[in-house]
């Protein structure tokens, strides 16, 4: 059923709107016959010229629409000057409003454009149907980038047009929840290394569980990926590192080690390199993102160890590959764990928390539970000293008497950073990057 409409008149000329009035009011009394609820929300989409005052609202409002009394408060006009600042505004309503069912009602000319608006600022966490909005004959040159026919598709350039408008315009929005923060690890030397564990200020995303600095973008959470990579832009820029030589492991919760230069496997939660001024990073949202250094063969990593990843072994894994593809000794190698979610707050099932037990019983809390607490920051430091790590090399100050700065509990920090475990299922991500200097 559908929950809001969006009634694209962006590029329709103020002299052409009254040849639609009949049409549109009809289509919206269909709309509210077959919504779900009393009467779906209502946005109007219009081209602000450059160097105008908006216009009234009510001034501007068809009669057609002036006089459909059941839309009420339902009705929004967005004045913008490009279609992705009123698209996105639009975006932001709907996502207060957690709607996710639009209606899509434009001139046909406009729906392959609009369809490449909405790839790139929506996920498919939203569904959109279309249906034309019949103007006069005459009506030419609505948008120049639009196709001829429905045969005909949008040129790349076109669509290129359509990705760098939507990058300026996210370039201009202001920075939400402070200013970017990162947070660096004393143990790794930063006359070779450049690093760093994200917290969740200084970026754009605005829905509350994901604002503002999330990195990661899939098709459960409403952040679409253009989001995060502008996020992870701002990163780039305070940090200090190139985001076009960027890689993030692509997760799977298991063990395998992505080796830079080779054939990357379809998933991996390990990364390793020696190749100067590449950068590579590992998500956390409760999850541990481990860094991995090694200052005498100038070598890198980074893991995502969850539970599953732990447990599967996935930090020494990628110390194994530091050393079998760079001669690192493992003596050299030093390791930093980020932000996760402590064992104050993390409950497993029992049959789960019996695998973090036979590793050493102190990884587990209230065992006898039918939810035990879990600790998999110890497991994770445990595993890699039995893999030759030196204890001094791993940090987790979570557990030392210095001031915590690096391995806070993520689910009891929700101003610093994301927890799936706290927030639910759409939820932020702060990633661990690490890269060799050039």
């Amino acid at each position: 059923m559908v929950e809001a409409v969006l009634i694209d008149l962006f590029s329709l000329p103020a002299s052409l709107q009254s040849n639609i009035q009949g049409e549109l009011c009809k289509k919206l009394e269909t709309v509210e016959k077959c919504s779900s609820i009393p009467a779906p929300f209502v946005y109007v989409m219009c081209c602000q010229q450059q160097g105008c005052e908006r216009n009234d609202e009510q001034e501007f409002l068809l009669p057609a629409l002036r006089d459909f009394q059941s839309l009420k408060k339902r009705l929004e006009v967005v004045h913008a000057l490009t279609t992705a600042a009123a698209l996105y505004t639009i975006k932001q309503s709907l996502d207060e409003k957690d709607l996710s069912t639009i209606k899509v009602i434009l001139p046909a000319l406009r729906k392959d454009l609009m369809k490449v608006y909405i790839d790139h600022l929506f996920t498919p966490v939203y569904k959109f149907e279309f249906e034309d909005l019949q103007v006069a004959a005459d009506c030419k040159n609505l948008q120049i980038a639009e196709p001829q026919s429905e045969e005909q598709t949008l040129s790349t350039q076109a669509m290129a047009l359509i990705q760098s408008e939507i990058q300026m315009y996210l370039e201009s929005l202001p920075s939400l929840k402070g200013e970017l923060t990162i947070l660096r690890s004393p143990l790794i030397p930063d006359d070779i290394f450049l690093h760093g564990f994200t917290t969740r200020t200084g970026g754009i995303s605005y829905i509350p569980t994901l604002s503002s600095c999330n990195l990661f973008s899939s098709s459960k959470r409403r952040d679409p990926q253009i989001v995060v990579k502008e996020n992870l832009r701002r990163l780039a820029k305070a940090a200090g590192f190139n985001p076009e030589t960027f890689h993030r492991v692509k997760t799977d919760h298991a063990n395998a080690v992505c080796v830079l230069g080779k054939t990357e496997p379809e998933s991996y939660d390990g990364i390793v390199t020696n190749q100067k001024g590449v950068t590579i990073a590992a998500p956390g949202a409760d999850c541990i993102p481990v860094l991995f250094a090694d200052p005498v063969r100038k070598a890198c990593g980074a893991a995502h160890s969850g539970w599953k990843g732990t447990l599967l072994g996935v930090s020494m894994a990628t110390v194994n590959a530091m050393v079998s593809e760079y001669g690192c000794n493992v003596k050299d190698i030093l390791v930093v764990l980020g932000p996760s979610v402590g064992p104050c707050c993390y409950k497993l099932p029992q049959e789960s928390a019996e695998e973090f037990h036979r590793i050493d019983p102190k990884c587990v809390r209230l065992f006898d539970s039918a939810s035990p607490y879990i600790d998999i920051r110890r497991a994770t430091r445990i595993l890699l000293e039995s893999g030759g790590i030196l204890p001094e090399n791993i940090q987790d100050d979570s557990v030392t008497d210095q001031k915590q700065n690096i391995t806070f509990c993520t689910a009891c920090h929700p101003d610093k950073f994301y927890s799936h475990f706290r927030d639910g299922t759409n939820f932020g991500t702060q990633i661990g990057f690490i890269s060799i200097k050039d």
